[in-house]
């Protein structure tokens, strides 16, 4: 044999692999990059992420480092300002990662969640000091972000250089201010905003550079804190709530100092103590030089010493760019507007107007006046705005371009019908919010608001309350509107009874409400009393509602005839109530009744009552009296204005009567109040807590929702004219008629998608209410979905409105374009399908979301097939629903269109064509919510 043959072998150049033989999955393509490339990509990447790529391989440790070297900005928490800075650091690290950086000269989100004071040997930990050694590493630095009060003053302290940057807002502000929040602000510090909230501060000094500086919650501890005040840059000054110096003088310095900031925008004084028309006096000094003069925001609130002049003094000055004011309820007063009137001056940008207004934390305090006092607040206690229709007249007539009108409890507003006259006409006003202003006029304000060309927005908080039981039969002007202690009382802690209002909404009668029957003789009677006469009145209104004012809600006790129309909800309690001041017989004895306050808010009668017995002749005697009064030819009026169908009386119990003018007890049934809304851009209203029991939307085309929470009375909707609206929410209405309302919302000609949002506190009869809507005669797909949550999740009812349209779009696709047969609702219709499933392909799906239950029933077409479809190339991944957390996630599967989901479900058109079965082109959602249907309304942030 020969010899073998070698084989040869290929060798390759350098040992490289040939670029066909390695797949892409395996090419390192951030090796093949330069590292100029690399550094213009760490540009826009964390920080973070930048300093996690340097143990990737050595090139990238090496673009990082060249990164570094270069860098001039640096921001820690990645452009996020209200998060911490990553964790984990320690004084050592922090100076490596600095030293790194030589040429920075501008560090953002230096926010640690922890600062060490002071070092400990041998402990490795972040403290101050090692953060000052590691700044101080930075030969260029020019500026620092930081939220540390410890910090910032050791900064000012050794590297006064050092510039803050951005707004510094501490993070750790409370009220009482605690002791350890400490700040000390050196003169001439190098800083533009300074925002501290819950800080003992020694004094605000002379601080060129500041433009914003915001206090809140700051104690100021020195005598004359104001003493060297001079910041010439300021554009925005606010102190709220500030425990300073009693004495009216030591703050003539904080306004001299305001007068000269030239270019001062923003003033907001919220119990500050200042020297009643001292602002007048400094102005007429400065507004030559230009003091207060480019101010477009003035709040004044609680200021005990402030004038009218001062607030003219300051309206005046401004006009030229004045946007917003808010005013104090001392100086709510028809004077000041009458007094600006006289001056006869334009205010073209003027936008918004705050009357009678009272800074949030005062609303939301449990503290009374004396504990604020003890905490080193100032001693306010203010009543209510004293304001007439007279006033407001003026209003418009000074402010002819105002847009947002916003007015707290002044009771002496009556009929804004009368705010309109022919230099008044209130036309740019677009959004409208009253509060607590008891004595308003139910049909005035609907002949007011009939009258506004742009109005947009209603919002209505504690309005038309609802009289007092029995009132009528013994003579009285229940429910007078302004009540003489209305004018006497005061604004403070008045938050105390709308907590009640919100855990005891069971049952809530007023105090003093509006009633519609007042004479404007009575009212002003009651505004021309002398403050000793208004005393007197009051404590004879105190001894009146003492013998008047008990009433309460009767437990029926069997043989109730409950209305057709309303089988479906099965209520806790019976709609009439006892009335009268001896018709309810207590257990124990009751407490006589004081008005706190002009807000009179309903209080939940917790006392059990006995049973009681009812005569027959009861209700003729109450209709009588009516009579006598002239109140029932009035409501019989407005109930059948507002009623779509009958009211059933509860049957009443025989009674013994013992004939006398007070005691025999009467089941009296709730005061009709009708709000009556015609407006041609009216596009929501908003109510809370108010006193009316119908609402009619009598000519409305551009009206879209509709929310009412806490209504207690609320009962039914009469919609004749408001196509689009489209958003119904009613939360914690107690008496609401979810049939009459239902039934309303499904007549609506079909030219909207419609979603209802319910919040029931009466047992629901589900199987009556899916059996009256599937059943009934309205042109629309429909779901009901019973949602068990509690505390409330909003997960179903706000992800619900992102898939309902999609629906109602491919039914529309299909109709228009796709010639697909329409479906209706006739009453032909009704008779061919007498029974289950009444004509409609329903089905139901449940499931848990968040630990809580949830059932749909529904005949929604195309929504099963889409739910069970595989995600296609348009899926979204960045969201977190999918079907475990929610109905149905369209984003998750990529069905963002009606195009795309009419791909997925071809198959299923199809089919639903051969058997010529047709669609509504319209949908409607009902989201009923069942945390409150045990009578108890649940805390819930969302409403």
């Amino acid at each position: 044999m020969g010899p073998r043959k070698k084989s040869v072998k290929m060798c390759l150049v350098n040992a490289e692999i040939p670029e066909e033989a390695i797949s892409d999955e395996t090419k390192d393509y951030m090796n093949q990059l330069s590292h100029e490339v690399l550094c213009h990509i760490f540009r826009y990447l964390p920080l973070q992420d930048i300093m996690c790529m340097e143990c990737l391989s050595r090139k990238l440790k090496e673009a990082v480092a060249l990164y570094l070297r270069v860098v001039r900005v640096v921001d820690l928490c990645a452009g996020r300002w209200w998060e911490y800075m990553p964790s984990g650091f320690t004084d050592s690290s922090f100076l490596t990662l600095l030293k790194k950086m030589p040429d920075v000269e501008q560090l953002y989100g230096l926010h640690p969640r922890y600062l060490e004071r002071r070092r400990v040997r041998g402990h490795e930990a972040f403290s101050i000091p090692g953060v000052l050694e590691a700044l101080q590493a930075c030969p260029n630095l020019v500026g620092v972000e930081t939220s540390h009060l410890e910090l910032v003053e050791s900064i000012w302290t050794y590297m006064p250089h050092v510039h803050i940057l951005g707004k510094f807002r501490n993070r750790n502000g409370a009220f009482p201010i605690p002791p350890e929040n400490k700040l000390k602000i050196p003169i001439g510090a190098k800083i533009q905003t300074l925002h501290l909230v819950g800080v003992n501060v020694p004094e605000i000094p002379c601080i060129p550079m500041l433009r914003h500086l915001y206090m809140k919650w700051v104690r100021l501890t020195k005598p004359q804190p104001f003493k060297d005040f001079l910041c010439i840059s300021l554009r925005t000054f606010v102190m709220r709530n500030c425990a300073g110096p009693t004495n009216s003088l030591k703050y003539v310095p904080l306004v001299t100092g305001l007068a000269s900031a030239r270019n001062l925008e923003h003033l907001e004084m919220v119990r500050v103590p200042f020297l009643g028309g001292l602002i007048q006096h400094v102005v007429e000094d400065s507004w030559r030089s230009g003091g207060f003069r480019n101010l477009h925001t003035i709040v004044l609130g609680a200021c005990k010493n402030a004038l009218e002049v001062d607030l003219g003094y300051l309206i005046i000055t401004a006009a030229r760019r004045l946007h917003e004011v808010r005013i104090q309820p001392s100086l709510t007063k028809d004077g000041v507007f009458s007094a600006l009137k006289m001056a006869e001056l334009e205010f073209p940008q003027f936008e918004t107007l705050h009357l009678g207004y009272v800074d949030e934390f005062l609303l939301q305090s449990r503290m009374a006046n004396a504990d604020l006092v003890k905490y080193g607040l100032a001693d306010v206690v203010e009543n209510p705005g004293i304001i007439t229709d007279i006033g407001m007249k003026a209003v418009n007539e000074v402010f002819s371009c105002i847009k947002y009108l916003a007015i707290y409890n002044c009771p002496h507003l009556h009929n804004p019908y009368n705010w309109i006259s022919d230099h008044s006409r209130w036309t740019r006003l677009v959004d409208i919010n009253l509060v607590r202003c008891h004595a308003l006029k139910l049909d005035s304000f609907g002949q007011f608001i009939e009258l506004l060309p742009s109005l947009e927005f209603i919002s209505l908080d504690q309005m038309f309350r609802e009289p007092p039981k029995g009132c009528a039969r013994v003579g009285l002007s229940a429910g007078t509107g302004i009540g003489v202690s209305s004018a006497l009382v005061s604004n403070q802690n008045s938050n105390n009874d709308n907590e009640n209002n919100a855990q005891n909404n069971a049952n809530i009668h007023d105090n003093n409400p509006h009633h519609p029957d007042d004479s404007d003789e009575e009212n002003d009677f009651r505004q021309d009393l002398q403050p000793g006469e208004q005393q007197f009145a009051a404590d004879a209104l105190n001894e009146m509602e003492e013998m008047v004012q008990e009433d309460g809600e009767v437990t029926a006790g069997g043989g109730h005839e409950i209305a057709a129309h309303s089988q479906a909800v099965i209520p806790v309690d019976a709609d009439g109530e006892q009335a009268g001041p001896s018709g309810l017989q207590r257990v124990v004895k009751p407490t006589p009744i004081t008005v706190h306050d002009s807000e009179s808010d309903d209080e939940e009668d917790s006392l059990e009552l006995q049973e009681v017995w009812v005569p027959k002749s009861g209700a003729r005697r109450c209709s009588e009296r009516e009579e006598r009064n002239g109140e029932a030819a009035q409501s019989r009026e407005l109930s059948e204005v507002a009623k779509t169908k009958p009211r059933h009386a509860m049957k009443r119990k025989r009674t013994a009567d013992k004939s006398t003018s007070t005691s025999d007890p009467v089941i009296e049934d709730d005061h009709v109040q009708v709000l009556i809304l015609k407006s041609k851009n009216l596009v929501g209203v908003t109510m809370t807590n108010c006193g009316i029991t119908d609402l009619v939307l009598k000519d409305c085309p551009k009206m879209m929702f509709i929310h009412a929470t806490r209504c207690r009375v609320l009962k039914h909707l009469k919609v004749e004219n408001a196509p689009i609206v489209n958003r119904f929410d009613y939360a914690q209405c107690k008496k609401l008629n979810m049939d009459q309302v239902l039934d309303q919302i499904l007549r609506m000609p079909p030219e909207r998608n419609r979603i209802v949002y319910l919040r029931p506190m009466q047992q629901v009869d589900t199987l009556t209410l899916e059996q009256k809507l599937f059943s009934g005669p309205y042109p629309y797909h429909i779901c009901i979905i019973h949602e068990f949550s509690n505390p409330p999740n909003v997960r179903n009812k706000v992800r619900i409105r992102s898939w309902m349209d999609t629906i109602a779009n491919i039914n529309q696709e299909l109709i228009k374009y796709e010639f697909f047969p329409e479906a209706t609702r006739s009453e032909e219709d009704l008779k061919k399908y007498p029974k289950y499933p009444w004509g409609r392909e329903i089905y139901t799906l449940e499931g848990v979301v968040d630990g809580a239950p949830y059932s749909m029933i529904s005949d929604f077409p195309w929504l099963r097939s889409l739910r069970a479809a595989e995600p296609n190339s348009f899926a979204r991944y960045d969201f977190e629903d999918d079907e475990e957390s929610t109905i149905y996630a369209p984003r998750r599967k990529g069905q963002l269109s009606a195009d795309i989901c009419m791909e997925t479900i071809g198959e299923e058109i199809s089919e639903m064509r051969q058997m010529k079965k047709g669609v509504f082109q319209r949908v409607v959602a009902i989201f009923i919510h069942y945390c409150d249907v045990n009578g108890e309304p649940v805390e819930d942030d969302y409403i």
